[in-house]
Parts: C-alpha cells; structure tokens; sequence
C-alpha cells in the first residue's frame, strides 16, 4: 500500500514540480547573458515567482518519497516505474503548459507505458 503511494508521490509531485518550475522559468524568459551578474538576475527574478516555490516544494516532495521508495524495494524496479514521469510530463506539457506533443511523443510515450507494465508484471 505505501509502495503505490510512494510511487504516485515520485510521478505526480516530481513531475508537477518540474512543470511549475517550467511554467516559472517561461514567466521569467529566456537567458541570453551569461555573465555573473545577468545570471544573478534571472535568478533573483525566478525565486520571486510562486511557481518557482511550488515546483521546489514539489520537486521535494518527489525527492523524498523515491529515497522511501529505494529503501523498501531494488532499484532495478523502482527507476523503471518512475518513468511513468514522463506520461506525466507530457501531459502536463500539454494542458497545463500548452505545449504540443505529436503523435510520435504519444507513440514513444505508449512505449514507455508498455516498458513499465513489463517490469511490474515480472516483479510478481
């Protein structure tokens, strides 16, 4: 039971964490200069952005429960199925960020779904 909500936790905060930080990050705008103080900038811009700290707190979250995660089972099964993620992540891209995902990110996406299916059935 903790496993199943380990996992979610891994999938859905790390990949929400990821796409508030995106969001932030896009809300900040693209980095140019990268001299010190222009970087300093664009960071003292991005932590004044609440989707910075909701992504980090996320992101934290995530973090933690994969440390939970690799202490109750192997990691040759927990890194595979945290690649759920990247189902995650793409559709966050699309209706959170807006972004378009094309039918070849969806088949590769699909693939990866199949992957993890084989590497929780053969753990039984």
């Amino acid at each position: 039971m903790f496993e199943v909500i380990f996992f979610s936790l891994i999938v859905v905060a790390g990949t929400g964490g990821e796409l508030c930080v995106s969001r932030a990050m896009k809300e900040v705008g693209e980095v140019h200069d990268f001299r010190p103080l222009a970087v300093l900038k664009v960071i003292r811009q991005a932590v004044c952005v609440k989707w910075m700290w909701i992504g980090v707190g996320l992101m934290t979250l995530g973090f933690f429960s994969l440390l939970a995660m690799l202490s109750l089972e192997n990691v040759s099964f927990v890194v595979p199925v945290t690649a759920l993620g990247y189902v995650a992540g793409a559709l966050g891209g699309r209706f959170f960020l807006g972004e378009r995902v094309n039918w070849r990110r969806w088949a590769g996406i699909f693939l990866v779904c199949v992957g993890v299916t084989l590497v929780v059935v053969g753990k039984g």
